[in-house]
């Protein structure tokens, strides 16, 4: 298992947008988190700075694939339709990132 963290701005005006989504995922996407190995996934929300910061465990072998799956899923595109125009991203994200990822310096359980 693997955590990771990620971060990402959300539009001011898109921020309403943003919660009411998220408020009632779709169950094909719940379903497709699920099925490319990601667990207790967690979005928060920094305002007034209006960042997001997002965590989940990684349970699979090949996060590359997963990724590559779930980007290539239908319905997840159509999600990402809505989604992305809300996301700002961080000016410092490394080359081919949307949410830019973190390293993980500390846990405890």
């Amino acid at each position: 298992m693997q955590r990771m963290g990620m971060m990402i701005g959300v539009q001011p005006e898109m921020l309403a947008k943003y919660r009411e989504l998220h408020a009632a995922v779709w169950p094909e996407i719940l379903d497709l988190i699920s099925r490319c190995n990601i667990r207790n996934y967690t979005i928060f929300l920094r305002e007034p700075e209006n960042l997001l910061f997002g965590t989940w465990e990684y349970h699979g072998t090949d996060f590359a694939a997963d990724m590559a799956r779930m980007a290539a899923d239908e319905k997840n595109q159509e999600w990402w339709a809505f989604t992305i125009p809300c996301q700002k991203p961080l000016e410092t994200r490394a080359e081919g990132e949307w949410w830019a990822m973190m390293e993980e310096v500390f846990h405890h359980d």
